[in-house]
């Protein structure tokens, strides 16, 4: 640099003295950074022992996996995950995604009717938002729609009394040879003739009914204008950090990778006539990003805590017994009907899945099997376990 009168010797001498400084300052920094987080990860791992130690997770580890090693010779096939406190204690991948390629941890199953659980969720949202009234009904979104006294609870909680909409339009589709939106299963339901008869009364008793939620689905595309799978993308998933997860019509090519294909009576299945309505079923979802959907719904990510303990109350008292259903959460209640335990189930084409929690003990299950077999719903053993041994479960079977 050539030097002039008009720039002194002590002006550049300062100027060279602070770009190290300002240099030595960044490098400074950055090892600072590196040093935090080696600190955090070291005070990260520490903790997760701590935790290990205190649920005792190396013996439950080598419990469970006897349990599996049972359901594999009743036929499982597919992926499971059980932690506790934030803390895996066991994962692993069984059996074929498809007639060649094996199940990793990074596969992707039709969640079936566990996907419920995430259009309840939305639902709630919107409620909170004010975007959609719990106590309205289908026709006030719907003017067409020919059922009277439909409100949104009833719908969340299987009260509505509706009929079966794969049933009622069953030789509609195969005679036509087309795969139904959800917007075209309401707009069916207001023109078809002679109008489908109801089960029964709104709210005079619990009936499990994929209508309801298929009609949910439909709600959220009326009230937010958007497409079920952009809405879920951007309100449900993407908060949730569920980067793996998607609704079965998006077209993202990325659901293909890792994509897992259902097989029932040793056949792999054909794509349903009704595989594109969603809400009822038709999240496809991984292990790690379905430990995420536990951990944002008791850490209350998405909905208030005050919401979700609504949802999980039960609400349906006309058959007694231990279960019983919120809004979108199967339920597991004491003699005193609260609720001890969360849960739902799935089945659609071959697919069985389970996602169980305490919320007490904080621990979840996970089972998600892409080959029909009954051994998913049996996790009473794996209950016991998480309970060191102990479990007020009187049955075996949590069926869909």
């Amino acid at each position: 640099m050539k030097l002039t009168k008009n720039f002194p010797f002590n002006s550049f001498y300062y100027i060279v003295v602070c770009l190290l400084a300002t240099s030595i300052f960044a490098c400074q920094n950055v090892s600072t950074k590196k040093s935090e987080k080696k600190v955090d990860s070291v005070a990260l791992k520490k903790e997760e022992a701590r935790i290990r130690k205190e649920i005792n997770a190396d013996k439950k580890a080598v419990l469970i996996e006897q349990v599996i090693q049972q359901k594999l010779a009743e036929g499982f096939n597919g992926n499971v995950l059980i932690a506790q406190k934030g803390v895996i204690i066991y994962q692993n991948s069984f059996g074929f995604a498809n007639d060649s390629i094996k199940n990793n941890l990074q596969s992707k199953f039709q969640l079936a009717s566990l996907s419920k659980t995430f259009t309840a969720i939305a639902v709630m949202k919107l409620a909170e938002q004010g975007k959609l009234g719990l106590d309205y009904t289908v026709k006030d979104y719907y003017p067409n729609f020919p059922y009277d006294g439909i409100t949104i609870r009833s719908l969340l909680c299987h009260r509505s009394g509706l009929p079966f909409y794969q049933y009622t339009f069953d030789k509609m589709v195969r005679e036509t040879k087309i795969y139904p939106t959800n917007q075209q299963i309401m707009e069916w339901f207001a023109t078809v003739q002679p109008t489908p008869k109801m089960f029964n009364q709104p709210d005079h008793y619990f009936g499990y009914n994929n209508t309801n939620f298929a009609i949910l689905a439909a709600l959220v595309e009326k009230v937010t204008a958007k497409d079920f799978e952009k809405y879920m993308r951007e309100n449900i998933f993407g908060p949730a950090g569920m980067k793996d997860s998607y609704i079965v019509t998006t077209k993202n090519d990325s659901i293909n990778i890792n994509r897992t294909v259902g097989y029932q009576f040793g056949r792999k299945l054909p794509k349903d006539y009704y595989d594109d309505i969603s809400g009822d079923k038709g999240v496809y979802s991984t292990l790690s990003d379905l430990l995420k959907w536990h951990t944002a719904l008791k850490n209350n990510t998405i909905i208030s805590k005050e919401s979700f303990h609504e949802m999980i109350m039960p609400r349906s008292f006309e058959f007694p017994g231990l279960r019983n259903y919120g809004y979108g959460f199967r339920l597991w209640v004491n003699t005193k009907q609260q609720t001890d335990y969360v849960y739902h189930t799935g089945w659609w084409k071959g697919y069985n899945t389970i996602m169980f929690f305490d919320p007490r003990e904080d621990f979840v299950i996970i089972l998600l099997s892409n080959k029909y077999t009954r051994t998913v719903y049996n996790i009473k053993q794996i209950i016991e376990i998480m309970h060191g041994g102990n479990s007020t479960m009187e049955e075996s079977i949590l069926d869909e």
